[in-house]
């Protein structure tokens, strides 16, 4: 099984592709650029240096939020314009699992973070479990001291990872009463590899979509939105 993976949930802009259970390539890069300008030509590089054809593949998996609300639709867009050129099936992937999956195969909870502005964080709690993937808590727009109580109530170490952790140290390290640590730089952003991997896990469990029928998760409203119905509502 071969999948293509997209993630452009945050700042991160990150292409792979993994095969059975071999990463093939990873293009993956943090830096000040639209992913309207980065996504396709790390698609492109990624095919011309593995000397791939793409089109081939069994599926594209995208990260589907949360996340930042012009990133999701830049690699949403990407990925159904892909999946009806090539006539392939989609694999939506929760942004925040695919997070958490980074750090397969931790004996502790895994609690990745998004900056989501007004002192809230897109987050979930992760464990494995004899090997396997176990959601303690679905990915969620909260305040950072819902989440920081959530942790404490649990009594477990945790690792923390995401963009959110350098928004909210003070905070973790004020109010948070259990064992924890945060992931290093190799791991604590989105990567399409672990896209990809979880990816091929739901698309072997059947959880896929055409690409007419996917569209991004966005949890909440865009400012956009929010500020429409605060002038709405007077």
């Amino acid at each position: 099984m071969k999948i293509l993976a997209i993630d452009s949930s945050s700042l991160v802009a990150s292409v792979a592709v993994v095969e059975d259970d071999i990463m093939i390539a990873e293009y993956t890069i943090n830096h000040k650029k639209t992913h309207s300008q980065t996504l396709l030509p790390m698609i492109d590089e990624i095919s011309k240096m593995a000397e791939i054809d793409l089109s081939d593949v069994d599926a594209i998996a995208v990260s589907g939020g949360p996340g930042s609300f012009t990133g999701l639709r830049i690699g949403s867009a990407t990925a159904k314009g892909l999946g009806l050129v090539w006539q392939k099936p989609l694999v939506h992937v929760p942004t925040v699992d695919a997070m958490a999956y980074n750090l397969f195969v931790t004996d502790k909870l895994i609690c990745p973070m998004m900056d989501a502005r007004r002192s809230q964080t897109y987050t979930g709690i992760y464990e494995f479990v004899d090997g396997g993937f176990n959601i303690v808590m679905e990915q969620c727009a909260i305040s950072v001291d819902e989440l920081i109580d959530k942790i404490n109530e649990l009594g477990r170490e945790v690792i923390f990872l995401g963009d959110g952790v350098p928004v909210f140290r003070d905070a973790i390290k004020d109010k948070v009463t259990v064992k924890y640590s945060f992931a290093p730089a190799h791991n604590n952003r989105q990567r399409a590899g672990a896209v990809a991997v979880l990816g091929s896990e739901y698309y072997r469990q059947g959880k896929y979509e055409t690409a007419m029928e996917h569209g991004p998760n966005y949890l909440r409203q865009s400012q956009a939105e929010r500020e429409a119905k605060e002038k709405q509502n007077g």
